[in-house]
């Protein structure tokens, strides 16, 4: 008898506990619902991409979302088809000696806006911000006849040497990181005799790493991504193309092969991908401690 009501009990708390489990998944869906319908808007075209470079030929862009067999080949196509290697090299040459050059020039600049006293210093913050509106094809038509006389037309060096004086938005970024940083920092180093540079790269920099990640991984986005830059400089020198560049042409190339196309898309994206992987902390900390301070 005892076991029978044992049993009886244990069958009647079984379903309550699915119930009460049922019950948190349902609350825990319905609170993060906004962020669950982002992440699917995000997600989704990724995976459509993944998996239409699976597909084989005949079945890319039909109605079927799944492959029907896995083509793996398609990335090594790509590869045969295309100097993708070459195309890499270039937008990583492009993308990190950017993103390096801007960092030793735009970091002085944002230490000097942000923690150094100085007539004007308000003014040259302004202008900084009215040389981050401006649009990059405003300039288009001087810079190419100035870059075209120097020799350098055909190159990446059009566009990687600009960063020796600065970006305006990683300057504004870097600058409202610093602010956020105390004071009592830079004034103590001052009393105990340290000279500014010496505050900078002792006591400021190892404090602004997620600034400077920050404004680094926009950077190399940015860069990476670009299109009309290298359009505009190099764009009767294959030699010197970037991913981007040979991406639309690969497009225009294999216009009705959507799996080769898609397969490229990937591998284009797929640094891009590891990097924020890699550095989404230091990253998440520097956009979230910039700009709270004006």
């Amino acid at each position: 008898m005892a076991m029978t009501t044992v049993s009886a009990r244990g069958t009647q708390a079984a379903p309550r506990r699915a119930s009460r489990r049922g019950q948190k998944v349902l609350a825990w869906v319905g609170t993060h619902a906004i962020a669950i319908v982002l992440a699917l808007a995000f997600i989704g075209p990724i995976l459509f991409i993944l998996l239409t470079a699976l597909m084989s030929d005949q079945q890319a862009l039909t109605k079927d979302l799944w492959p029907a067999s896995w083509h793996w080949e398609n990335f090594v196509s790509v590869f045969q088809q295309a100097p993708m290697l070459s195309y890499f090299g270039n937008s990583l040459l492009y993308a990190g000696l950017a993103t390096l050059l801007m960092l030793l020039s735009s970091v002085p600049v944002a230490y000097a806006l942000s923690r150094m006293k100085w007539r004007g210093r308000n003014a040259m913050f302004y202008l900084v911000i009215v040389a981050m509106l401006l649009p990059p094809q405003v300039i288009a038509v001087p810079m190419y006849v100035l870059w075209a006389k120097m020799g350098l037309t055909g190159t990446l060096w059009p566009l990687i040497l600009p960063n020796l004086f600065g970006d305006a938005f990683s300057i504004f970024l870097l600058r409202q990181f610093l602010i956020t940083i105390p004071q009592s920092y830079s004034d103590s180093a001052r009393v105990d005799g340290a000279s500014e540079l010496g505050i900078l790269f002792r006591v400021i920099l190892p404090m602004a790493k997620p600034g400077i990640a920050a404004a680094a991984l926009f950077s190399f986005l940015n860069t990476w991504n670009d299109y009309f830059g290298p359009l505009l400089y190099t764009g009767e020198n294959q030699s010197n193309w970037t991913l981007s560049l040979g991406l639309a042409s690969f497009r225009g190339v294999h216009q009705v092969q959507w799996n080769l196309t898609m397969a490229a898309t990937v591998l284009v994206m797929l640094p891009l991908i590891i990097l924020f992987f890699f550095a989404q902390k230091q990253f998440i900390e520097g956009i979230k401690f910039s700009g709270v301070k004006g």
